[in-house]
């Protein structure tokens, strides 16, 4: 089976528009913003990956304290990063607080 060539366009390839808008002559890029928002979008890719990695080690054969401990690893690091990421110097006070009462048995 035989497909027909593709057409080239006559001209230069349009500008990215990928690319943030102080490099983009266009204006291209994320709206304002839109670059540190954690959304359901994200949320939900990241409780299938959570699921599938616990499944993936429960079926391989690991120890189910040991894939409680590795996601919640995982989970407390993924918040750490995206708090930090944020600017959250609030909720990490917050978080290193609960922390030091924990470790001390309060």
């Amino acid at each position: 089976m035989s497909l027909p060539p593709l057409p080239h366009p006559a001209g230069p390839a349009p500008a990215c528009t990928c690319a943030p808008a102080a490099e983009a002559p266009t204006g291209g890029g994320e709206p304002d913003g839109a670059a540190g928002r954690f959304g359901p979008t994200h949320a939900l890719i990241l409780l299938i990956a959570v699921l599938g990695l616990g499944s993936g080690l429960f079926l391989a054969g690991t120890e189910l304290e040991t894939v409680f401990a590795l996601l919640g690893g995982c989970g407390a690091i993924g918040a750490a990063t995206l708090t930090a990421a944020g600017g959250g110097r609030r909720l990490t006070s917050l978080f290193v607080e609960a922390a030091v009462r924990s470790g001390a048995g309060k």
